[in-house]
This record gives C-alpha cells, sequence and structure tokens, in this order.
C-alpha cells in the first residue's frame, strides 16, 4: 500500500537529504583532511590533541556513507526498520558531530597553552644531530611567521644557555638572513628592523587556532542540517508503520 500524500512527501525529502547527507560527509571528510595536512607539517611541535578533533570528523564522514545507504533503502521500500534504523543513526552521528563542534572550540581557547609547553619543550632539541626536523621546522616558522622564540628572543638563551650565549640566536630570528640555518649573533637585537620581534607563540599560534576554528564550526553547522534530516527520517518512520500496521521486524 502506498503512503500518503504527506508521507509521499517526506520520502523524496528523505531521498533529497540522502543526497546533501552524503556532500556533507564528504566536505566533513575534506575539511578533516584538509586541516590534518595542515598540522601534519608541524607534527613535532604540536600536541597530538591538534590531530584528534580533524581525524575525528574525518572518521564520521566515513560513517556517512554508510548511514546513507539505510535511509536510501529504508525509504525507497518503505521498510520501517531499515528507516528506523537510519533515524536512529543520524542522531548518533548529530550527536558526534556536535561533540566535534565543541571539541574544536575548546581546542582553540586551549592553542596558546598547548603550543607554549610543546615549543618550549622542543627548542631544547635546536641544532642537535639527531633532531635536524626540530630545527629546520623551528627556522621555517620563525621566517614564515615572522617571529623569534615563544615569547621573545631571550627563550633562546633560557631554552640552551650554553648554545645560545649573549646574543647568539638562530639565523631564522634575523631579518637579515632570512632562510638561512644556523646561529649567528644578532646585532642590536632590541631593533625591529633586525630582530623578528612578534612572538611565535601568538603569530603561530593564530595559524593552528584559525584552523581549530574551521572544525568547531564545521561539525557544529553539519549537525544543525542534519537536525532536520532527523525529522524526516522519524516522520517517515511513523508514516510506515502508521500505513502498514507495523508491529515489529
Amino acid at each position: 500500500m502506498a503512503l500518503t500524500l504527506s508521507g509521499n512527501l517526506v520520502k523524496y525529502l528523505l531521498f533529497l537529504f540522502n543526497f546533501l547527507f552524503v556532500i556533507t560527509g564528504i566536505a566533513i571528510m575534506a575539511i578533516g583532511l584538509t586541516v590534518q595536512g595542515a598540522y601534519h607539517n608541524f607534527r613535532e611541535i604540536l600536541d597530538s590533541q591538534f590531530f584528534s578533533v580533524p581525524t575525528f570528523l574525518v572518521v564520521i564522514g566515513s560513517f556517512i556513507f554508510v548511514i546513507a545507504f539505510f535511509g536510501c533503502c529504508g525509504a525507497y521500500k518503505e521498510n520501517y526498520c531499515m528507516t528506523l534504523t537510519f533515524s536512529v543513526l543520524l542522531v548518533l552521528i548529530f550527536i558526534l558531530e556536535l561533540a566535534a563542534g565543541i571539541s574544536g572550540y575548546v581546542l582553540r581557547n586551549q592553542t596558546y597553552n598547548l603550543l607554549q609547553s610543546t615549543m618550549q619543550t622542543s627548542m631544547k632539541q635546536y641544532g642537535g644531530n639527531t633532531s635536524q626536523e626540530i630545527t629546520y621546522l623551528w627556522d621555517e616558522i620563525q621566517v614564515d611567521f615572522d617571529c623569534c622564540g615563544v615569547n621573545n628572543y631571550s627563550d633562546w638563551q633560557t631554552s640552551n644557555p650554553d648554545k645560545f650565549k649573549d646574543t647568539n640566536l638562530p639565523m631564522s630570528c634575523c631579518r637579515s638572513s632570512p632562510g638561512a640555518v644556523g646561529m649567528v649573533k644578532c646585532m642590536d637585537p632590541e631593533n625591529p628592523k633586525t630582530l623578528r620581534s612578534t612572538p611565535c607563540v601568538k603569530s603561530f599560534g593564530d595559524f593552528i587556532k584559525s584552523h581549530a576554528v574551521s572544525l568547531g564550526a564545521a561539525g557544529i553547522a553539519i549537525a544543525v542540517i542534519q537536525f532536520f534530516g532527523i525529522l524526516f527520517a522519524c516522520h517517515l518512520s511513523r508514516q510506515i508503520k502508521n500505513q502498514n500496521g507495523h508491529t515489529g521486524f
């Protein structure tokens, strides 16, 4: 027996929603992978928490393809059990995406504190024979983000006083030697024309923070969109049950 007109309308809306649902799954995976890629270049000095949220979004995006199958089949066959399963899975994804969105915003608020700790620790490995990746990474950050040290240039003397005596600093701290690797004694270190004076925890942190905001916004925005899919799925399940007198599997 066919569904009522209102049921048919919801049925076709659910088909449309499933198409949009798959598109949002692709979008959320793309956002997660993009942020993961951006963070990957700095994995040596980033806390593991910065990778958990984008990975979480990629996993959610993968699940969406499986869940969309139940929605399409349930709507096409007018199967109560499959449609109900789809509704329950939608609620689960809705909760997970909200959690991912909230985690992204929490991560945004913790960005500077987390970076402060990991960057200070990594500074001690700069210039070591077994930590060349840390050395190149710090030079890249200081040049690309026009900064020096975690809070200022004196952090280099504090982190490794034997190596950075007096005003010895990494060459990447000095604007007169862009892209250079090694150490140099910066002349007139208080002169902003000679020395990069911006704290790296601020300029580099702003870059990391902006991606955390993107993760939070994506999770919450897509969760709101899916809320309407939950309404459609629940209404269709009720229509199927009432029309067919369904009492079980």
